[in-house]
């Protein structure tokens, strides 16, 4: 499922194309994606224009000039691409079957953006803008990577006797807004902390090495473009490289780049964790 820097890759390919430009036309060619759809979908949004592209943790945003909010989720194999139209930059093949071409939006520059989805476990719904701080998916969500609310004093505070590991702590979003599986595991090897280590024992010296990796990994995660590992492509059909910087995520048996020893696997709440046992304590 992408993670906050292939969300945010995708936020700055989306917002030339359409922030300040009104929908002109949309096209909806199924009821539902993972959920259904709001009533009168493409009526709401035909002839509004989108004063700002945002984004919230893995969530993108566009606030309409109807005073509502459009939120878009892309779920596991969710993909806009942009084409047509004097912002476009699309010049590579997107690899999509455009059977599964859900939405497409025409802007009045006559650009093109489509949402394709073979597995449909994005989403798309509407809310008040006045009231987007009632919106249920966002409400217990905790500060971001890279923003002035995350540091490690909130880190002291937010694992403070929490018993479960650490990297299970850091893929809740109540904690931190954004982390996936990728970040979390590529964080903890460059604070040279054990994904099994148990939260509470990470204030202090441990959450000084900690908030800085997070910062820096998807900082350098987004510059990159973020990290096609699987479904993931930017608007413009481009696929991130972060992939190769990875030190431990799906390395499992190669050395570790800092001391060699053999990357490990290990599975924790259903999921993959990577880590190097002689570096992470």
């Amino acid at each position: 499922m992408p993670e906050l820097p292939e969300v945010e890759t995708v936020r700055r390919g989306l917002a030339p194309a359409l922030e300040g430009h009104r929908i002109v036309s949309v096209t909806q060619n199924r009821a539902d994606l993972r959920f259904p759809f709001p009533e009168n979908f493409a009526a709401r949004l035909q002839g509004q224009r989108v004063l700002r592209l945002g984004r919230r943790a893995k969530f993108l945003t566009a606030d309409l000039s109807s005073g509502e909010v459009l939120v878009m989720h892309l779920g596991m194999t969710g993909r806009f691409t942009v084409s047509g139209g004097p912002t476009a930059t699309f010049h590579h093949d997107t690899g999509t079957d455009p059977a599964h071409d859900h939405v497409i939006m025409i802007t009045d520059t006559d650009t093109r953006i489509t949402y394709n989805d073979p597995r449909r476990f994005g989403f798309m719904e509407l809310w008040p803008a006045d009231r987007f701080d009632t919106y249920p998916r966002l409400l217990a969500m905790g500060p971001e990577p890279l923003s002035n609310g995350f540091s490690a004093a909130y880190l002291d505070t937010a694992l403070k006797g929490k018993k479960a590991p650490i990297k299970a702590a850091l893929l809740d979003q109540s904690v931190i807004a954004g982390l996936g599986n990728i970040y979390v595991c590529e964080a903890l090897w460059r604070a040279r902390i054990s994904p099994k280590r148990l939260s509470q024992s990470i204030p202090g010296r441990r959450a000084e090495r900690l908030a800085p990796a997070i910062n820096e990994v998807i900082a350098e995660a987004i510059e990159a473009g973020g990290s096609s590992i699987s479904d993931f492509a930017s608007a413009s059909g481009e696929l991130g490289y972060f992939q190769h910087r990875f030190a431990v995520y799906d390395r499992e048996g190669e050395p570790c780049p800092a001391c060699g020893a053999a990357i490990r696997r290990l599975v924790q709440s259903g999921r993959s964790t990577f880590y190097c046992p002689a570096c992470q304590r």
